[in-house]
C-alpha cells in the first residue's frame, strides 16, 4: 500500500508513496475482475449467485441486464423467443403445435411490433439496449446450457420488439378468457341460471398474496411490504432476482427474464411496490360469421354488413413430423382463435387491449426504476395496460398507495360473462373509453388498522371482474397481521407459510352431520373434526382430508345433477375447441376448485349432500385401514413446467426440483394441486419478497430454484431448500459483500447498436462503474473506477509530472506518452490502474499488480496470495484538504484489496529514503522487509497480512 506520508494531509501537489516508479514498469488494465465487464458495466454476485449490475447510465445498465440474463438464462430466453414467434414445435415436436397455432392466430409477434413502434423514443432506445445485451450474451450463455445441444438448436437473434412479445405471450391467458367458453357450455348444458355455478379462482388463474404494514404496525416505524406471486412454477423460474444500479437509480427486485427493468416487485431504496392479479376481465370473445370469397379471401359479418377480413396462411415446422398449415384470420373485433375458417364450425375471435390500442404499458418500466415516492409510482402506473393488477406501494416518508392499474375497456357486462355476437353493435367496445380504476387508502385512516391486503379476492377490483379468488387468504392474512404491532422483515415468513385451510369448513360441517356412519368412518370423522385444519407437510390428517375431498369431487362428478358437463359429456372432450383450452373446460378440476360453493349452494338438496359425504367417508375410512395415510408433504410435491423435462439431471438435483411442501389452494401458502385429479402441484409461490422501507438491506427474498438456469450450476437449485421451508435470503446492498466473477470482455461495434452509441464516448470518472465503493465516516464516499487512458491522460499527466511525483518515473513524459503507458497498462491481465474518487472528485491514482509478473518479484521470494500496490495522492485544496486524508483513502484501498479472498498479503515498496512513508506503513500494521535494489531506486519492502487486520 502506498501513500503520501511527507505530510499529515496532501498539499498543493501530488505526492508519491511506497510504490513509486510505475513509469519503469507500468501497471495493469482496469480490474474488471471487480465485476464482469461488458460494454461499460460491472457484474457482481452475492452468495446465492444473484446478479448485481452497475453501469454508467440507464442505457448501459439496460444492456447489462440483457447481457447478464443471457448468461444465466440463455435457454429460457430462447424458449420464450420461440413461444413469441410460434416456432416451438420446430425443436420440441408435436406437443408444442397447439401453442404455436394459438400464438400465430392471436398475432402476438405482430402486436408486439405495433406496441414497440408506439413507445416513447427514449423507452424504445432503452428496450433496444436490453435486446443488444441479450444478443451479445446469448452465444456464451448457450455454450453453458445443455438444452441447445439436446435439441440441436443454436440461439436466434432477438429483435427490439421481442421483449414486448415475451410479455404478451406470458400474459395472454392471464385473464382467463377461456373461462367464457366453459360458462357457455354450462349454460347450454345445465341452463342459463347455472352459468356461474362454478365461479371461483379457476384453472387459468393463480392466487397471489401481497400485504402492506404501515409504520404503526412495524418495529422500525417504517412501512413493510411483503407477499408472494402464485403462478405456474417453471424451471428456470419466471422471476429473476436482480439489482440494477447507475447514477440515476439503484433498484433491487424481481425481474421477468426477457423483460428490461423490474415491473412487478421492486425497491429503489426510497419507494417499494408490489402487485397481484386484479382478476379483472378485459378480453372479449366474439362469435363470428365468416364466408369465403371467390378469390379465396375471407369476409366477416359486422354491424354494418359484410366486409373483407385479413387472412393469410403460415407454416408451422414440426420436429419429427410433417409441417402444418394455419390460416391466420383477423376481423374488426380481433384475431380468430377458434375455428378453421369459413364453413368449418363455430368461429370465435379474441379482442384484447394491446391489439386494439397498440399500447402495452412499457413506458412505465423505466419510470418505475426512477421512482422515489409513491406519487412517482402512482403517476407511472397511470400508463399501465396489461395485465390489470392491484398495486401496493410505500415509501420512506411513510406514504402508501393501494390502487388498480391497467386497461379495462368499457362494454356491456355480458361481454365479461360469455361469447357475444360480433355483428351486434351493442357489444362493441366504446372507443377511447376505459373503466375508472378503483383505489383506496392504505395508511390506516380508512379503519384498516394500518394493514392493506391484496389476494385476488373480490375486494378493490370487484367492479372490474366476474370470478375472484375466495376470500380466505385475504381474511387470514389480515387476521395474522392484526395480532401484532411490532412486525419485522424476518417475521413475515410466518405469514408466507401459513397453512390454515378455511375452505375445508363446508365439507367438514357436512361430515359432522353425516348419518349412519360405520365404525371406521366414525373414527375418520372424529379424527378430522379434531384436526386443526392446517395443511402441514408432516400432517397425516391433512392427507386424510385430501383423500376425502377427492372422493367427494368424484362423487359429485358422477351425480345426475351434473351429468350434462361430466363423463362422456365433459366439455374437455369436445373437438369444437383447441386442445390448448382443455384445462379451462375440464369438469373435474372445475368441481374441485368450486367444491366449497357446490357443497353450500342449492345444487343438491341438503340430505343428498349429507349422503354423498357419508359415502365418501366410508370409502376413505376403508382405504385408510388398508393403506394408512402418509404425511401430506410426501404426496404434495412440486411438479414444475419445463420445456425439456427429460433433461432434468439424475441424482440429488433431480429430486431438488420436486420438493414436498405444505399448503393447499386456499391456504396463504397457496400450493395449488388440482382437487380430484392430483395431489401434485404446479402452481405456488413463484417468488417471495419482503421490502423494508426502514433499511433496504433488511429486505428478504427467495425463489423456487436459483439464480441460474444452467443445469449443474452451483446456483441452479440452491434456493430450493430455502423456498421449500419458507425461509428467505437477505437482500445484499453493500457492494463490498459481493463477489467478483471471472472477468471477460465483449467487443461491441457502435454501428451495430445505435441505442448505445453514447457509451463509446469518453465517460467522466464520476459516471463510470466502480470496482469498489465505500463510505468512510467523516470523510465521504470513496469510489475506485478504472482509468480510461484517453479520457484521463490530461489529468494523469498533470499529476505525474509534478516535482513531488518524481519517483513515479514520468516527470519528463508528454501527455501522449502518459496515455500510451496507461494504454499498455490497460492491456495487461496482471496490472490494473484506477482513479480513486472522493465524493465524485478524483483524489488519487491507485495501481495494483501481481508481484510474480512484475520486476519486484525478482527481488524477493513471492508467496501465493501476494498482491502489490502503488498509490499517488492528488492535490487537495480547500475543503478537500482535511486531516487524515491519506488514512481515509488507505482504509478504502485496503478494504478493496482484501475483499478478494485470494489476496493474502499486500506488498508495498516505498523509496528507502522516505522515512515518513515507512513509518506510516508500520503504524497501519505493515511488517518491514528487506531493502531491494531496483533500476530507478532503492526500495524498502513492507507487507500487510490479513491476520494483522484480524481478517484471517
Amino acid at each position: 500500500m502506498t501513500a503520501d506520508v511527507d505530510r499529515e494531509r496532501p498539499g498543493a501537489r501530488p505526492a508519491e508513496g511506497p510504490g513509486e516508479g510505475p513509469g519503469a514498469q507500468p501497471g495493469e488494465r482496469p480490474d474488471r475482475g471487480a465485476g464482469e465487464e461488458s460494454g461499460g458495466y460491472e457484474l457482481f454476485r452475492d452468495d446465492w449467485g444473484i446478479p448485481h449490475l452497475r453501469a454508467a447510465d440507464a442505457l448501459a445498465l439496460a444492456r447489462a441486464q440483457g447481457h447478464a440474463t443471457a448468461l444465466d438464462r440463455a435457454w429460457q430466453l430462447e424458449a420464450e423467443r420461440h413461444r413469441v414467434l410460434g416456432t416451438s414445435a420446430s425443436h420440441l415436436g408435436a406437443e408444442a403445435v397447439d401453442w404455436d397455432r394459438f400464438v400465430r392466430r392471436t398475432r402476438i409477434a405482430d402486436t408486439a411490433r405495433r406496441c414497440f413502434d408506439r413507445l416513447a423514443p427514449e423507452t424504445a432506445a432503452w428496450v433496444t439496449a436490453y435486446v443488444d445485451g441479450v444478443n451479445d450474451g446469448l452465444a456464451e450463455g448457450a455454450a453453458q446450457a445443455p438444452e441447445f445441444a439436446a435439441v440441436g438448436l443454436a440461439p436466434g437473434r432477438w429483435e427490439p420488439w421481442t421483449p414486448l412479445g415475451v410479455w404478451l405471450s406470458t400474459h395472454i391467458l392471464f385473464a382467463g378468457f377461456p373461462t367464457k367458453l366453459w360458462r357457455e357450455e354450462v349454460a347450454r348444458r345445465l341452463g342459463e341460471d347455472r352459468m356461474t355455478l362454478f365461479a371461483t379462482d379457476g384453472p387459468g388463474t393463480a392466487g397471489s398474496n401481497g400485504w402492506l404494514l404501515t409504520g404503526a404496525r412495524t418495529a422500525t416505524g417504517a412501512p413493510l411490504l411483503a407477499g408472494d406471486p402464485h403462478r405456474f412454477i417453471e424451471d428456470p423460474g419466471v422471476y429473476q432476482q436482480i439489482r440494477l444500479a447507475c447514477p440515476e437509480f439503484d433498484v433491487v427486485g424481481l425481474a421477468v427474464p426477457g423483460i428490461p427493468g423490474i415491473a412487478h416487485f421492486g425497491h429503489t431504496g426510497h419507494v417499494a411496490w408490489a402487485i397481484t392479479n386484479a382478476m379483472a376481465d378485459y378480453q372479449d370473445l366474439y362469435r363470428e360469421r365468416l364466408r369465403r370469397t371467390p378469390d379465396g379471401g375471407v369476409e366477416a359479418l359486422g354491424p354494418d354488413g359484410w366486409y373483407r377480413a385479413h387472412a393469410h396462411t403460415e407454416t408451422i415446422e414440426v420436429a419429427g413430423a410433417e409441417p402444418e398449415q394455419v390460416e391466420v384470420i383477423e376481423t374488426d373485433r380481433g384475431p380468430v382463435i377458434i375455428g378453421d375458417g369459413p364453413g368449418a364450425g363455430e368461429t370465435i375471435s379474441l379482442r384484447y387491449p394491446p391489439r386494439v390500442t397498440g399500447e402495452l404499458g412499457f413506458d412505465v418500466l423505466p419510470a418505475l426504476l426512477r421512482a422515489r415516492t409513491v406519487a412517482d409510482v402512482d403517476t407511472a402506473l397511470d400508463r399501465w395496460v396489461e395485465p390489470v393488477n392491484v398495486v401496493l406501494a410505500a415509501d420512506t416518508s411513510g406514504a402508501t398507495l393501494h390502487r388498480v392499474a391497467g386497461h379495462v375497456p368499457v362494454r356491456p357486462y355480458a361481454n365479461r360473462l360469455r361469447v357475444v355476437p360480433a355483428e351486434d353493435p351493442a357489444y362493441a367496445w366504446r372507443e377511447g373509453e376505459t373503466v375508472p380504476l378503483p383505489r383506496t387508502g392504505a395508511d390506516g385512516s380508512d379503519g384498516s388498522g394500518g394493514i392493506a391486503v391484496m389476494a385476488n379476492e373480490r375486494g378493490l377490483a370487484a367492479p372490474l371482474g366476474v370470478e375472484f379468488a375466495p376470500p380466505h387468504r385475504a381474511r387470514r392474512i389480515r387476521e395474522l397481521l392484526g395480532a401484532d404491532t411490532g412486525w419485522t422483515p424476518d417475521a413475515q415468513a410466518a405469514v408466507h407459510t401459513d397453512t390454515l385451510l378455511a375452505s375445508s369448513r363446508p365439507l367438514l360441517s357436512l361430515l359432522a352431520w353425516a348419518p349412519d356412519l360405520g365404525p371406521a368412518a366414525e373414527r375418520l370423522r372424529g379424527r378430522l373434526l379434531r384436526w386443526d385444519r392446517h395443511m402441514d407437510a408432516d400432517s397425516t390428517d391433512a392427507t386424510l382430508y385430501a383423500r376425502l375431498r377427492t372422493d367427494v369431487v368424484h362423487r359429485l362428478a358422477a351425480h345426475p345433477a351434473l351429468k350434462g358437463v361430466t363423463g362422456a359429456d365433459d366439455p374437455w372432450r369436445s373437438a369444437a375447441y383447441p386442445a390448448l383450452f382443455r384445462p379451462w373446460l375440464a369438469a373435474v378440476p372445475r368441481i374441485g376448485y368450486a367444491l366449497e360453493s357446490l357443497l353450500t349452494v342449492g345444487l343438491l338438496p341438503y340430505e343428498d349432500r349429507l349422503a354423498l359425504v357419508a359415502a365418501s367417508a366410508e370409502a376413505v375410512a376403508a382405504a385408510a385401514d388398508e393403506t394408512p395415510p402418509a404425511p401430506w408433504g410426501e404426496l404434495h410435491r412440486l411438479s414444475p413446467w419445463q420445456a425439456l423435462p427429460d433433461l432434468a439431471p439424475d441424482g440429488v438435483d433431480a429430486q431438488a426440483i420436486r420438493p414436498g411442501v405444505a399448503g393447499d389452494h386456499d391456504c396463504v401458502l397457496s400450493t395449488s394441486s388440482v382437487p380430484g385429479v392430483t395431489d401434485l402441484f404446479a402452481r405456488g409461490p413463484a417468488a417471495r419478497y419482503v421490502w423494508d422501507l426502514a433499511r433496504r438491506e433488511d429486505s428478504r427474498w427467495a425463489v423456487p430454484f436459483g439464480a441460474s438456469g444452467v443445469p449443474g450450476s452451483a446456483h441452479h437449485r440452491d434456493q430450493t431448500p430455502l423456498w421449500a421451508r419458507g425461509a428467505l435470503a437477505p437482500v445484499v446492498t453493500d457492494w463490498n459483500l459481493l463477489h467478483r466473477p471471472t472477468p471477460h470482455r465483449t467487443t461491441h461495434r457502435p454501428e451495430e447498436t445505435p441505442a448505445m452509441t453514447a457509451a463509446t464516448e469518453p465517460v467522466a470518472p464520476a459516471l463510470r462503474p466502480a470496482v469498489h465503493e465505500q463510505k468512510v465516516e467523516g470523510f465521504g464516499t470513496v469510489r475506485l473506477v478504472p482509468v480510461d487512458p484517453a479520457a484521463d491522460a490530461e489529468l494523469l499527466h498533470g499529476w505525474v509530472t509534478e516535482e513531488r511525483a518524481r519517483f513515479w518515473g514520468m516527470a519528463d513524459h508528454t501527455r501522449e506518452q502518459v496515455r500510451e503507458i496507461y494504454e499498455f497498462v490497460d492491456s495487461l491481465p496482471t496490472h490494473h490502474a484506477y482513479l480513486a474518487l472522493r465524493d465524485g472528485v478524483p483524489a488519487a491514482l491507485f495501481q495494483t499488480y501481481e508481484p510474480d509478473a512484475d520486476p519486484v518479484g525478482e527481488c524477493y521470494d513471492v508467496r501465493p496470495g501476494d498482491f502489490g500496490v502503488h498509490l499517488l495522492i492528488a492535490p487537495a485544496e480547500g475543503e478537500g484538504a482535511v486531516r487524515g486524508y491519506t488514512e481515509a483513502l488507505l482504509t478504502a484501498f485496503i478494504a478493496y484489496v482484501f475483499s478478494d479472498p485470494a489476496h493474502v498479503r499486500v506488498v508495498v515498496e516505498p523509496d528507502a529514503r522516505n522515512e515518513k512513508a515507512i513509518a506510516r506503513m508500520v503504524r497501519m500494521g505493515f511488517e518491514l522487509g528487506p531493502e531491494i535494489k531496483k533500476p530507478e531506486k532503492t526500495a524498502r519492502l513492507a507487507f500487510l497480512t490479513r491476520a494483522a487486520l484480524g481478517l484471517a
